[in-house]
């Protein structure tokens, strides 16, 4: 009896306590928007759907997208909308559900965009500088290929009968996009051209080829199996799909020869002979000429190299679809299929830009990421859609000094309670952002290309920058290393998560989970 009433009392107790502790928490501090908002995101939290199985999935990679970059690009979003900026977000920073993500690759502290996209591509990690196969390949040697390579969510989804696409603002061909459809023992050979004689006599095949023969691939290395090939291809890297001769050349060429191919082989009138109900396009015009309603399938190559930054489309000779359109059309092209769709979506020139030490580069481009996803939410529905968003690996990418609430992002650093800027021991103003690698310090006058830098030497160390303007578009962040491109990093990145199967992105896990994820939402491998 002694010990019921001991309970009661401190139930009692504990009822009076939770009463009391609600009682004392002051009006100010209940009403504040600080808060009410984090009480209210947290309800949403408790208001996810319980569902763990999905019709479709759409996966976006930021290539290079760290944790210092989204938190410096979600201030620069806020910024440029005439706000503070701190207290901002991007769009999938709302999704439900966030864990942080282990990036190395299996011979590697820090890794590359190849293993790491063939991890969250296949569920088993993989070296450096390889694509779609496991650890036991050699770099460079195409005889161990053989017996190596592996199965992709992409490549399931295919086989399942689901609708796929792989988009990618970098070439169609680069090391991440490439990860979804390709099986290559190194990630730079994108074209026959860029293969040695050894590797092409012994029978492998360059990335580009891969991609074109894509259906063939998958039918030859699964008995018994008939799918119907990629329905969206769009990205950059026509010219490893062209032969190296000018009367290849496309309108917006930019090169003498635009084409690379060595064989003698156009592989875009390759994949057009293919699929006679496909459309390849290359340019502005021909995007915005496509019916999603009617097409069935698009093969988009929209620039010789790299699409332009998101700053730098409007430079582009023939045009080109910003990465919010292309995933709009990819989603509407591919929602006809009535047994879903797997989407990849790359915005693979945040990678570039930090590499060329321009933080206006990188964070325009994650911004314009955000607007992609927000236009994949748009036109999805979360109780039948997961969504995915993460990055490959971060950047040397550093958010340092004091400065003051709103203080401009690319600016430099005015500390709390002043108004000019702050300097460093030897009288010097510094920026908040800066690299600790690279090329270093450079103005280039009315310039938005981060890569005109690499016509330049580097610029290493600190320089006077009073009379700079540090938030203009052509300005490349000082480094403390002298390196001829800055670096990847080593520490987790972000996976942001919505939709069924949402729920179990959470804590700190291996990047190989991504693909477990996917599978557990598609039932990609039969149980």
């Amino acid at each position: 009896m002694k010990q019921k009433w001991i309970a009661v009392a401190s139930t009692l107790a504990l009822a009076v306590s939770t009463a009391i502790h609600a009682d004392v928490l002051p009006a100010d501090q209940m009403n504040s928007p600080w808060y009410t908002d984090a009480q209210s995101k947290l309800n949403a939290k408790l208001d996810t759907n319980n569902q763990f199985k999905a019709k479709n999935v759409i996966l976006f990679v930021g290539d290079g997208m760290g944790v210092s970059t989204l938190t410096a690009a979600r201030i620069l979003q806020g910024q440029l909308a005439g706000n503070q900026g701190e207290e901002g977000y991007l769009s999938f920073e709302h999704f439900s559900h966030t864990a942080l993500v282990k990036t190395y690759n299996v011979d590697a502290q820090t890794p590359d965009s190849a293993g790491t996209m063939t991890a969250m591509m296949s569920g088993i990690k993989t070296d450096v500088g390889v694509i779609g196969v496991d650890e036991d390949i050699e770099r460079g040697d195409c005889s161990t290929l053989e017996g190596n390579e592996v199965a992709t969510a992409l490549e399931l989804a295919e086989i399942k009968g689901m609708s796929t696409g792989v988009i990618s603002t970098a070439r169609i061909t680069h090391a991440t996009p490439a990860a979804t459809y390709a099986k290559s023992p190194d990630r730079n050979w994108e074209d026959v051209s860029d293969m040695p004689e050894a590797a092409v006599t012994a029978g492998c095949k360059d990335i580009a080829d891969q991609l074109v023969n894509f259906e063939a691939n998958i039918e030859a290395r699964y008995s018994g199996v008939d799918v119907d090939g990629i329905e969206v291809v769009m990205g950059g890297g026509r010219r490893h799909f062209l032969p190296k001769d000018v009367a290849f050349n496309s309108a917006d060429a930019v090169s003498a020869v635009e084409g690379d191919r060595t064989d003698g082989r156009d592989l875009t009138a390759e994949w057009q002979q293919q699929y006679s109900n496909g459309q390849y396009v290359m340019d502005q015009a021909g995007f915005d000429a496509i019916d999603a309603d009617t097409t069935e399938r698009v093969f988009g190559l929209f620039n010789e190299s790299h699409m332009q930054y998101e700053a730098d489309r409007g430079n582009d000779i023939a045009g080109e679809p910003s990465l919010t359109e292309m995933t709009e059309k990819a989603i509407q092209i591919l929602d006809n299929n009535s047994k879903g769709f797997f989407l990849t979506i790359e915005s693979g020139r945040i990678d570039h830009g930090h590499h060329a030490g321009s933080a206006y580069s990188a964070l325009t481009d994650t911004i314009e990421l955000a607007n992609a996803v927000t236009k994949a939410v748009e036109l999805t529905n979360a109780e039948d859609t997961l969504i995915l968003v993460t990055a490959d690996h971060g950047h040397v990418f550093t958010i340092a000094g004091y400065p003051k609430r709103g203080n401009p992002i690319l600016g430099k650093v005015v500390s709390v309670g002043e108004d000019t800027p702050a300097t460093d021991a030897d009288g010097m103003p510094y920026t908040t952002l800066g690299y600790t690698n690279g090329l270093g310090f450079h103005e280039l006058a009315d310039a938005t290309d981060a890569d005109a830098v690499y016509n330049f030497d580097i610029v290493s160390g600190r320089q006077d920058l009073t009379n700079v303007d540090t938030t203009a578009s052509g300005y490349h962040q000082e480094a403390l290393i002298p390196l001829s491109s800055e670096s990847h990093s080593g520490e987790d990145i972000s996976l942001h998560a919505q939709g069924p199967g949402s729920q179990l992105v959470q804590g700190v896990v291996e990047q190989n989970m991504v693909f477990h994820i996917i599978n557990q939402a598609l039932d990609l491998i039969a149980k």
